[in-house]
């Protein structure tokens, strides 16, 4: 008699983009293990029967190489190697019948919003007792955690709301009970993130609630890190202010995208602010939380900018002597309202432009870590890269900013757990330590 077999096939998720994507991973991997289904996670081996590629569609570079990995697992699938293959994520969300079309070699596409549909396509049942449980990607002792989906913004040149739509927030106690599940699993490290962090709580509580949030993650005990990535600068609520700075558990770091200087590209991005006001805030938080380390992000090229709109933002780089800082060079997105206006800054001016003031930022960023040379620095260790222990400050976040460096071959330090450093010398973006015993 012939049995039925009821082994699950192996599954290897791919993910593409920011970390509010591979938090859906995560969930995603939560779920099918469950289910008891073996899942690997970006492993470069063809060994999987069923591949799921998480895709990101932001910008022109991170769609291009969403559509270049998904072609790459068609090629593994049509050489044999791959049984299945399904794409996910916000490319999948805002391109779904685009991408049918073109790509028929794919069995199935879902939005950003379908886990249980494509649980279900796998035969998987969706486990709702799992919310507020995941198992994480990242190294164990840090975690990112969304605390909203979508994002309300107008903002002019963004396309997230039509991949992610309207801001919803994750209830208090949720978001309490997801950090105390992550904190006993050993994580020490909490990174918040949300399309926008500063909205969050208005669509539950009728406010923003991001300040007692805070004060409840701030009360689990174990929890020795939470950072805050993703804060919109227009009505910033400054209640987080003082929470931050008396709660010695919050590090003194946060990521705020500013993305101009100047008010005309300003206005016409629909930012809701001034460059006078984006001042007095930056003043305001710098004042209110001594030794914060600011991390914020650019735009060159948008529509109409011109040279003085450039010079306006060098200017305020200068000026800010922000710790950290990335530049995008504009992208023309396709159903944004920035869409209707000409993109008349060439592509080469584009670049031009993102160099100078990353040029800039790298000397600030030099001066800044030189100063740092002879301190005492409380640091996190994340991994060991060829002859360096590699770790970061409070005031790193992880993938994105300065690391640690620390000879593996003089010194020893236990990966996950945290050491005081000395500061011994500096790079741009780098800082050579040793640990005091």
């Amino acid at each position: 008699m012939k049995t039925k077999n009821t082994a699950r096939p192996k599954v290897n998720i791919i993910t593409l983009g920011c970390s509010k994507n591979l938090v859906d991973s995560e969930n995603l991997i939560t779920q099918l293990k469950a289910n008891q289904f073996d899942v690997t996670h970006e492993s470069a081996k063809d060994d999987a029967q069923v591949v799921i590629v998480n895709t990101c569609g932001f910008i022109e570079n991170a769609k291009q190489e969403s559509i270049d990995t998904i072609f790459r697992y068609i090629d593994a699938k049509q050489a044999g190697l791959v049984d299945k293959l399904y794409v996910t994520g916000c490319l999948s969300h805002r391109y779904k019948d685009e991408l049918e079309a073109e790509m028929p070699e794919v069995d199935a596409f879902f939005g950003t919003m379908e886990l249980p549909r494509m649980l279900k396509t796998l035969n998987a049942d969706y486990k709702h007792e799992l919310l507020g449980e995941r198992i994480i990607t990242t190294p164990s002792h840090t975690a990112f955690m969304k605390i909203a989906e979508g994002c309300n913004r107008p903002c002019s040149f963004c396309a997230i709301p039509l991949m992610r739509g309207k801001h919803v927030s994750k209830s208090l106690e949720d978001l309490e009970r997801e950090a105390s599940n992550l904190v006993k699993s050993g994580v020490k490290e909490l990174v918040l993130i949300a399309q926008d962090l500063t909205y969050y709580g208005l669509d539950l509580y009728g406010k923003r609630n991001l300040a007692d949030l805070l004060k409840r993650l701030s009360d689990i005990n174990d929890l020795e890190w939470i950072r805050l990535q993703y804060a919109y600068p227009s009505q910033f609520p400054e209640d987080i202010l003082p929470v931050m700075r008396e709660r010695n558990n919050i590090c003194n770091y946060l990521d705020i995208p500013l993305q101009h200087a100047s008010d005309n590209m300003l206005k016409s991005m629909r930012r809701g602010i001034s460059a006078a006001r984006t001042q007095d805030l930056i003043d305001k938080i710098r004042f209110e939380v001594p030794n914060i380390h600011l991390r914020t992000t650019m735009i060159s090229g948008y529509p109409g900018e011109s040279e003085a709109d450039q010079q306006a933002m060098l200017d305020f780089v200068a000026h800010n002597r922000f710790e950290r800082l990335g530049v995008f060079a504009y992208s023309h997105e396709e159903n944004t309202a920035a869409f209707n206006l000409v993109d008349d800054v060439p592509q080469e001016l584009k670049e031009a432009r993102v160099e100078e003031i990353m040029a800039l930022q790298q000397d600030i960023s030099h001066e800044l870590n030189q100063a740092k040379v002879g301190q005492e620095l409380k640091v996190l260790f994340d991994r060991k890269e060829g002859q360096y222990f590699v770790g970061r400050t409070e005031f790193d976040s992880p993938e994105v900013d300065n690391e640690v460096l620390v000879d593996a071959s003089k010194h020893f330090v236990r990966i996950g757990d945290f050491a005081t450093v000395h500061i011994d010398s500096a790079e741009e973006f780098d800082l050579y330590a040793t640990p005091i015993i």
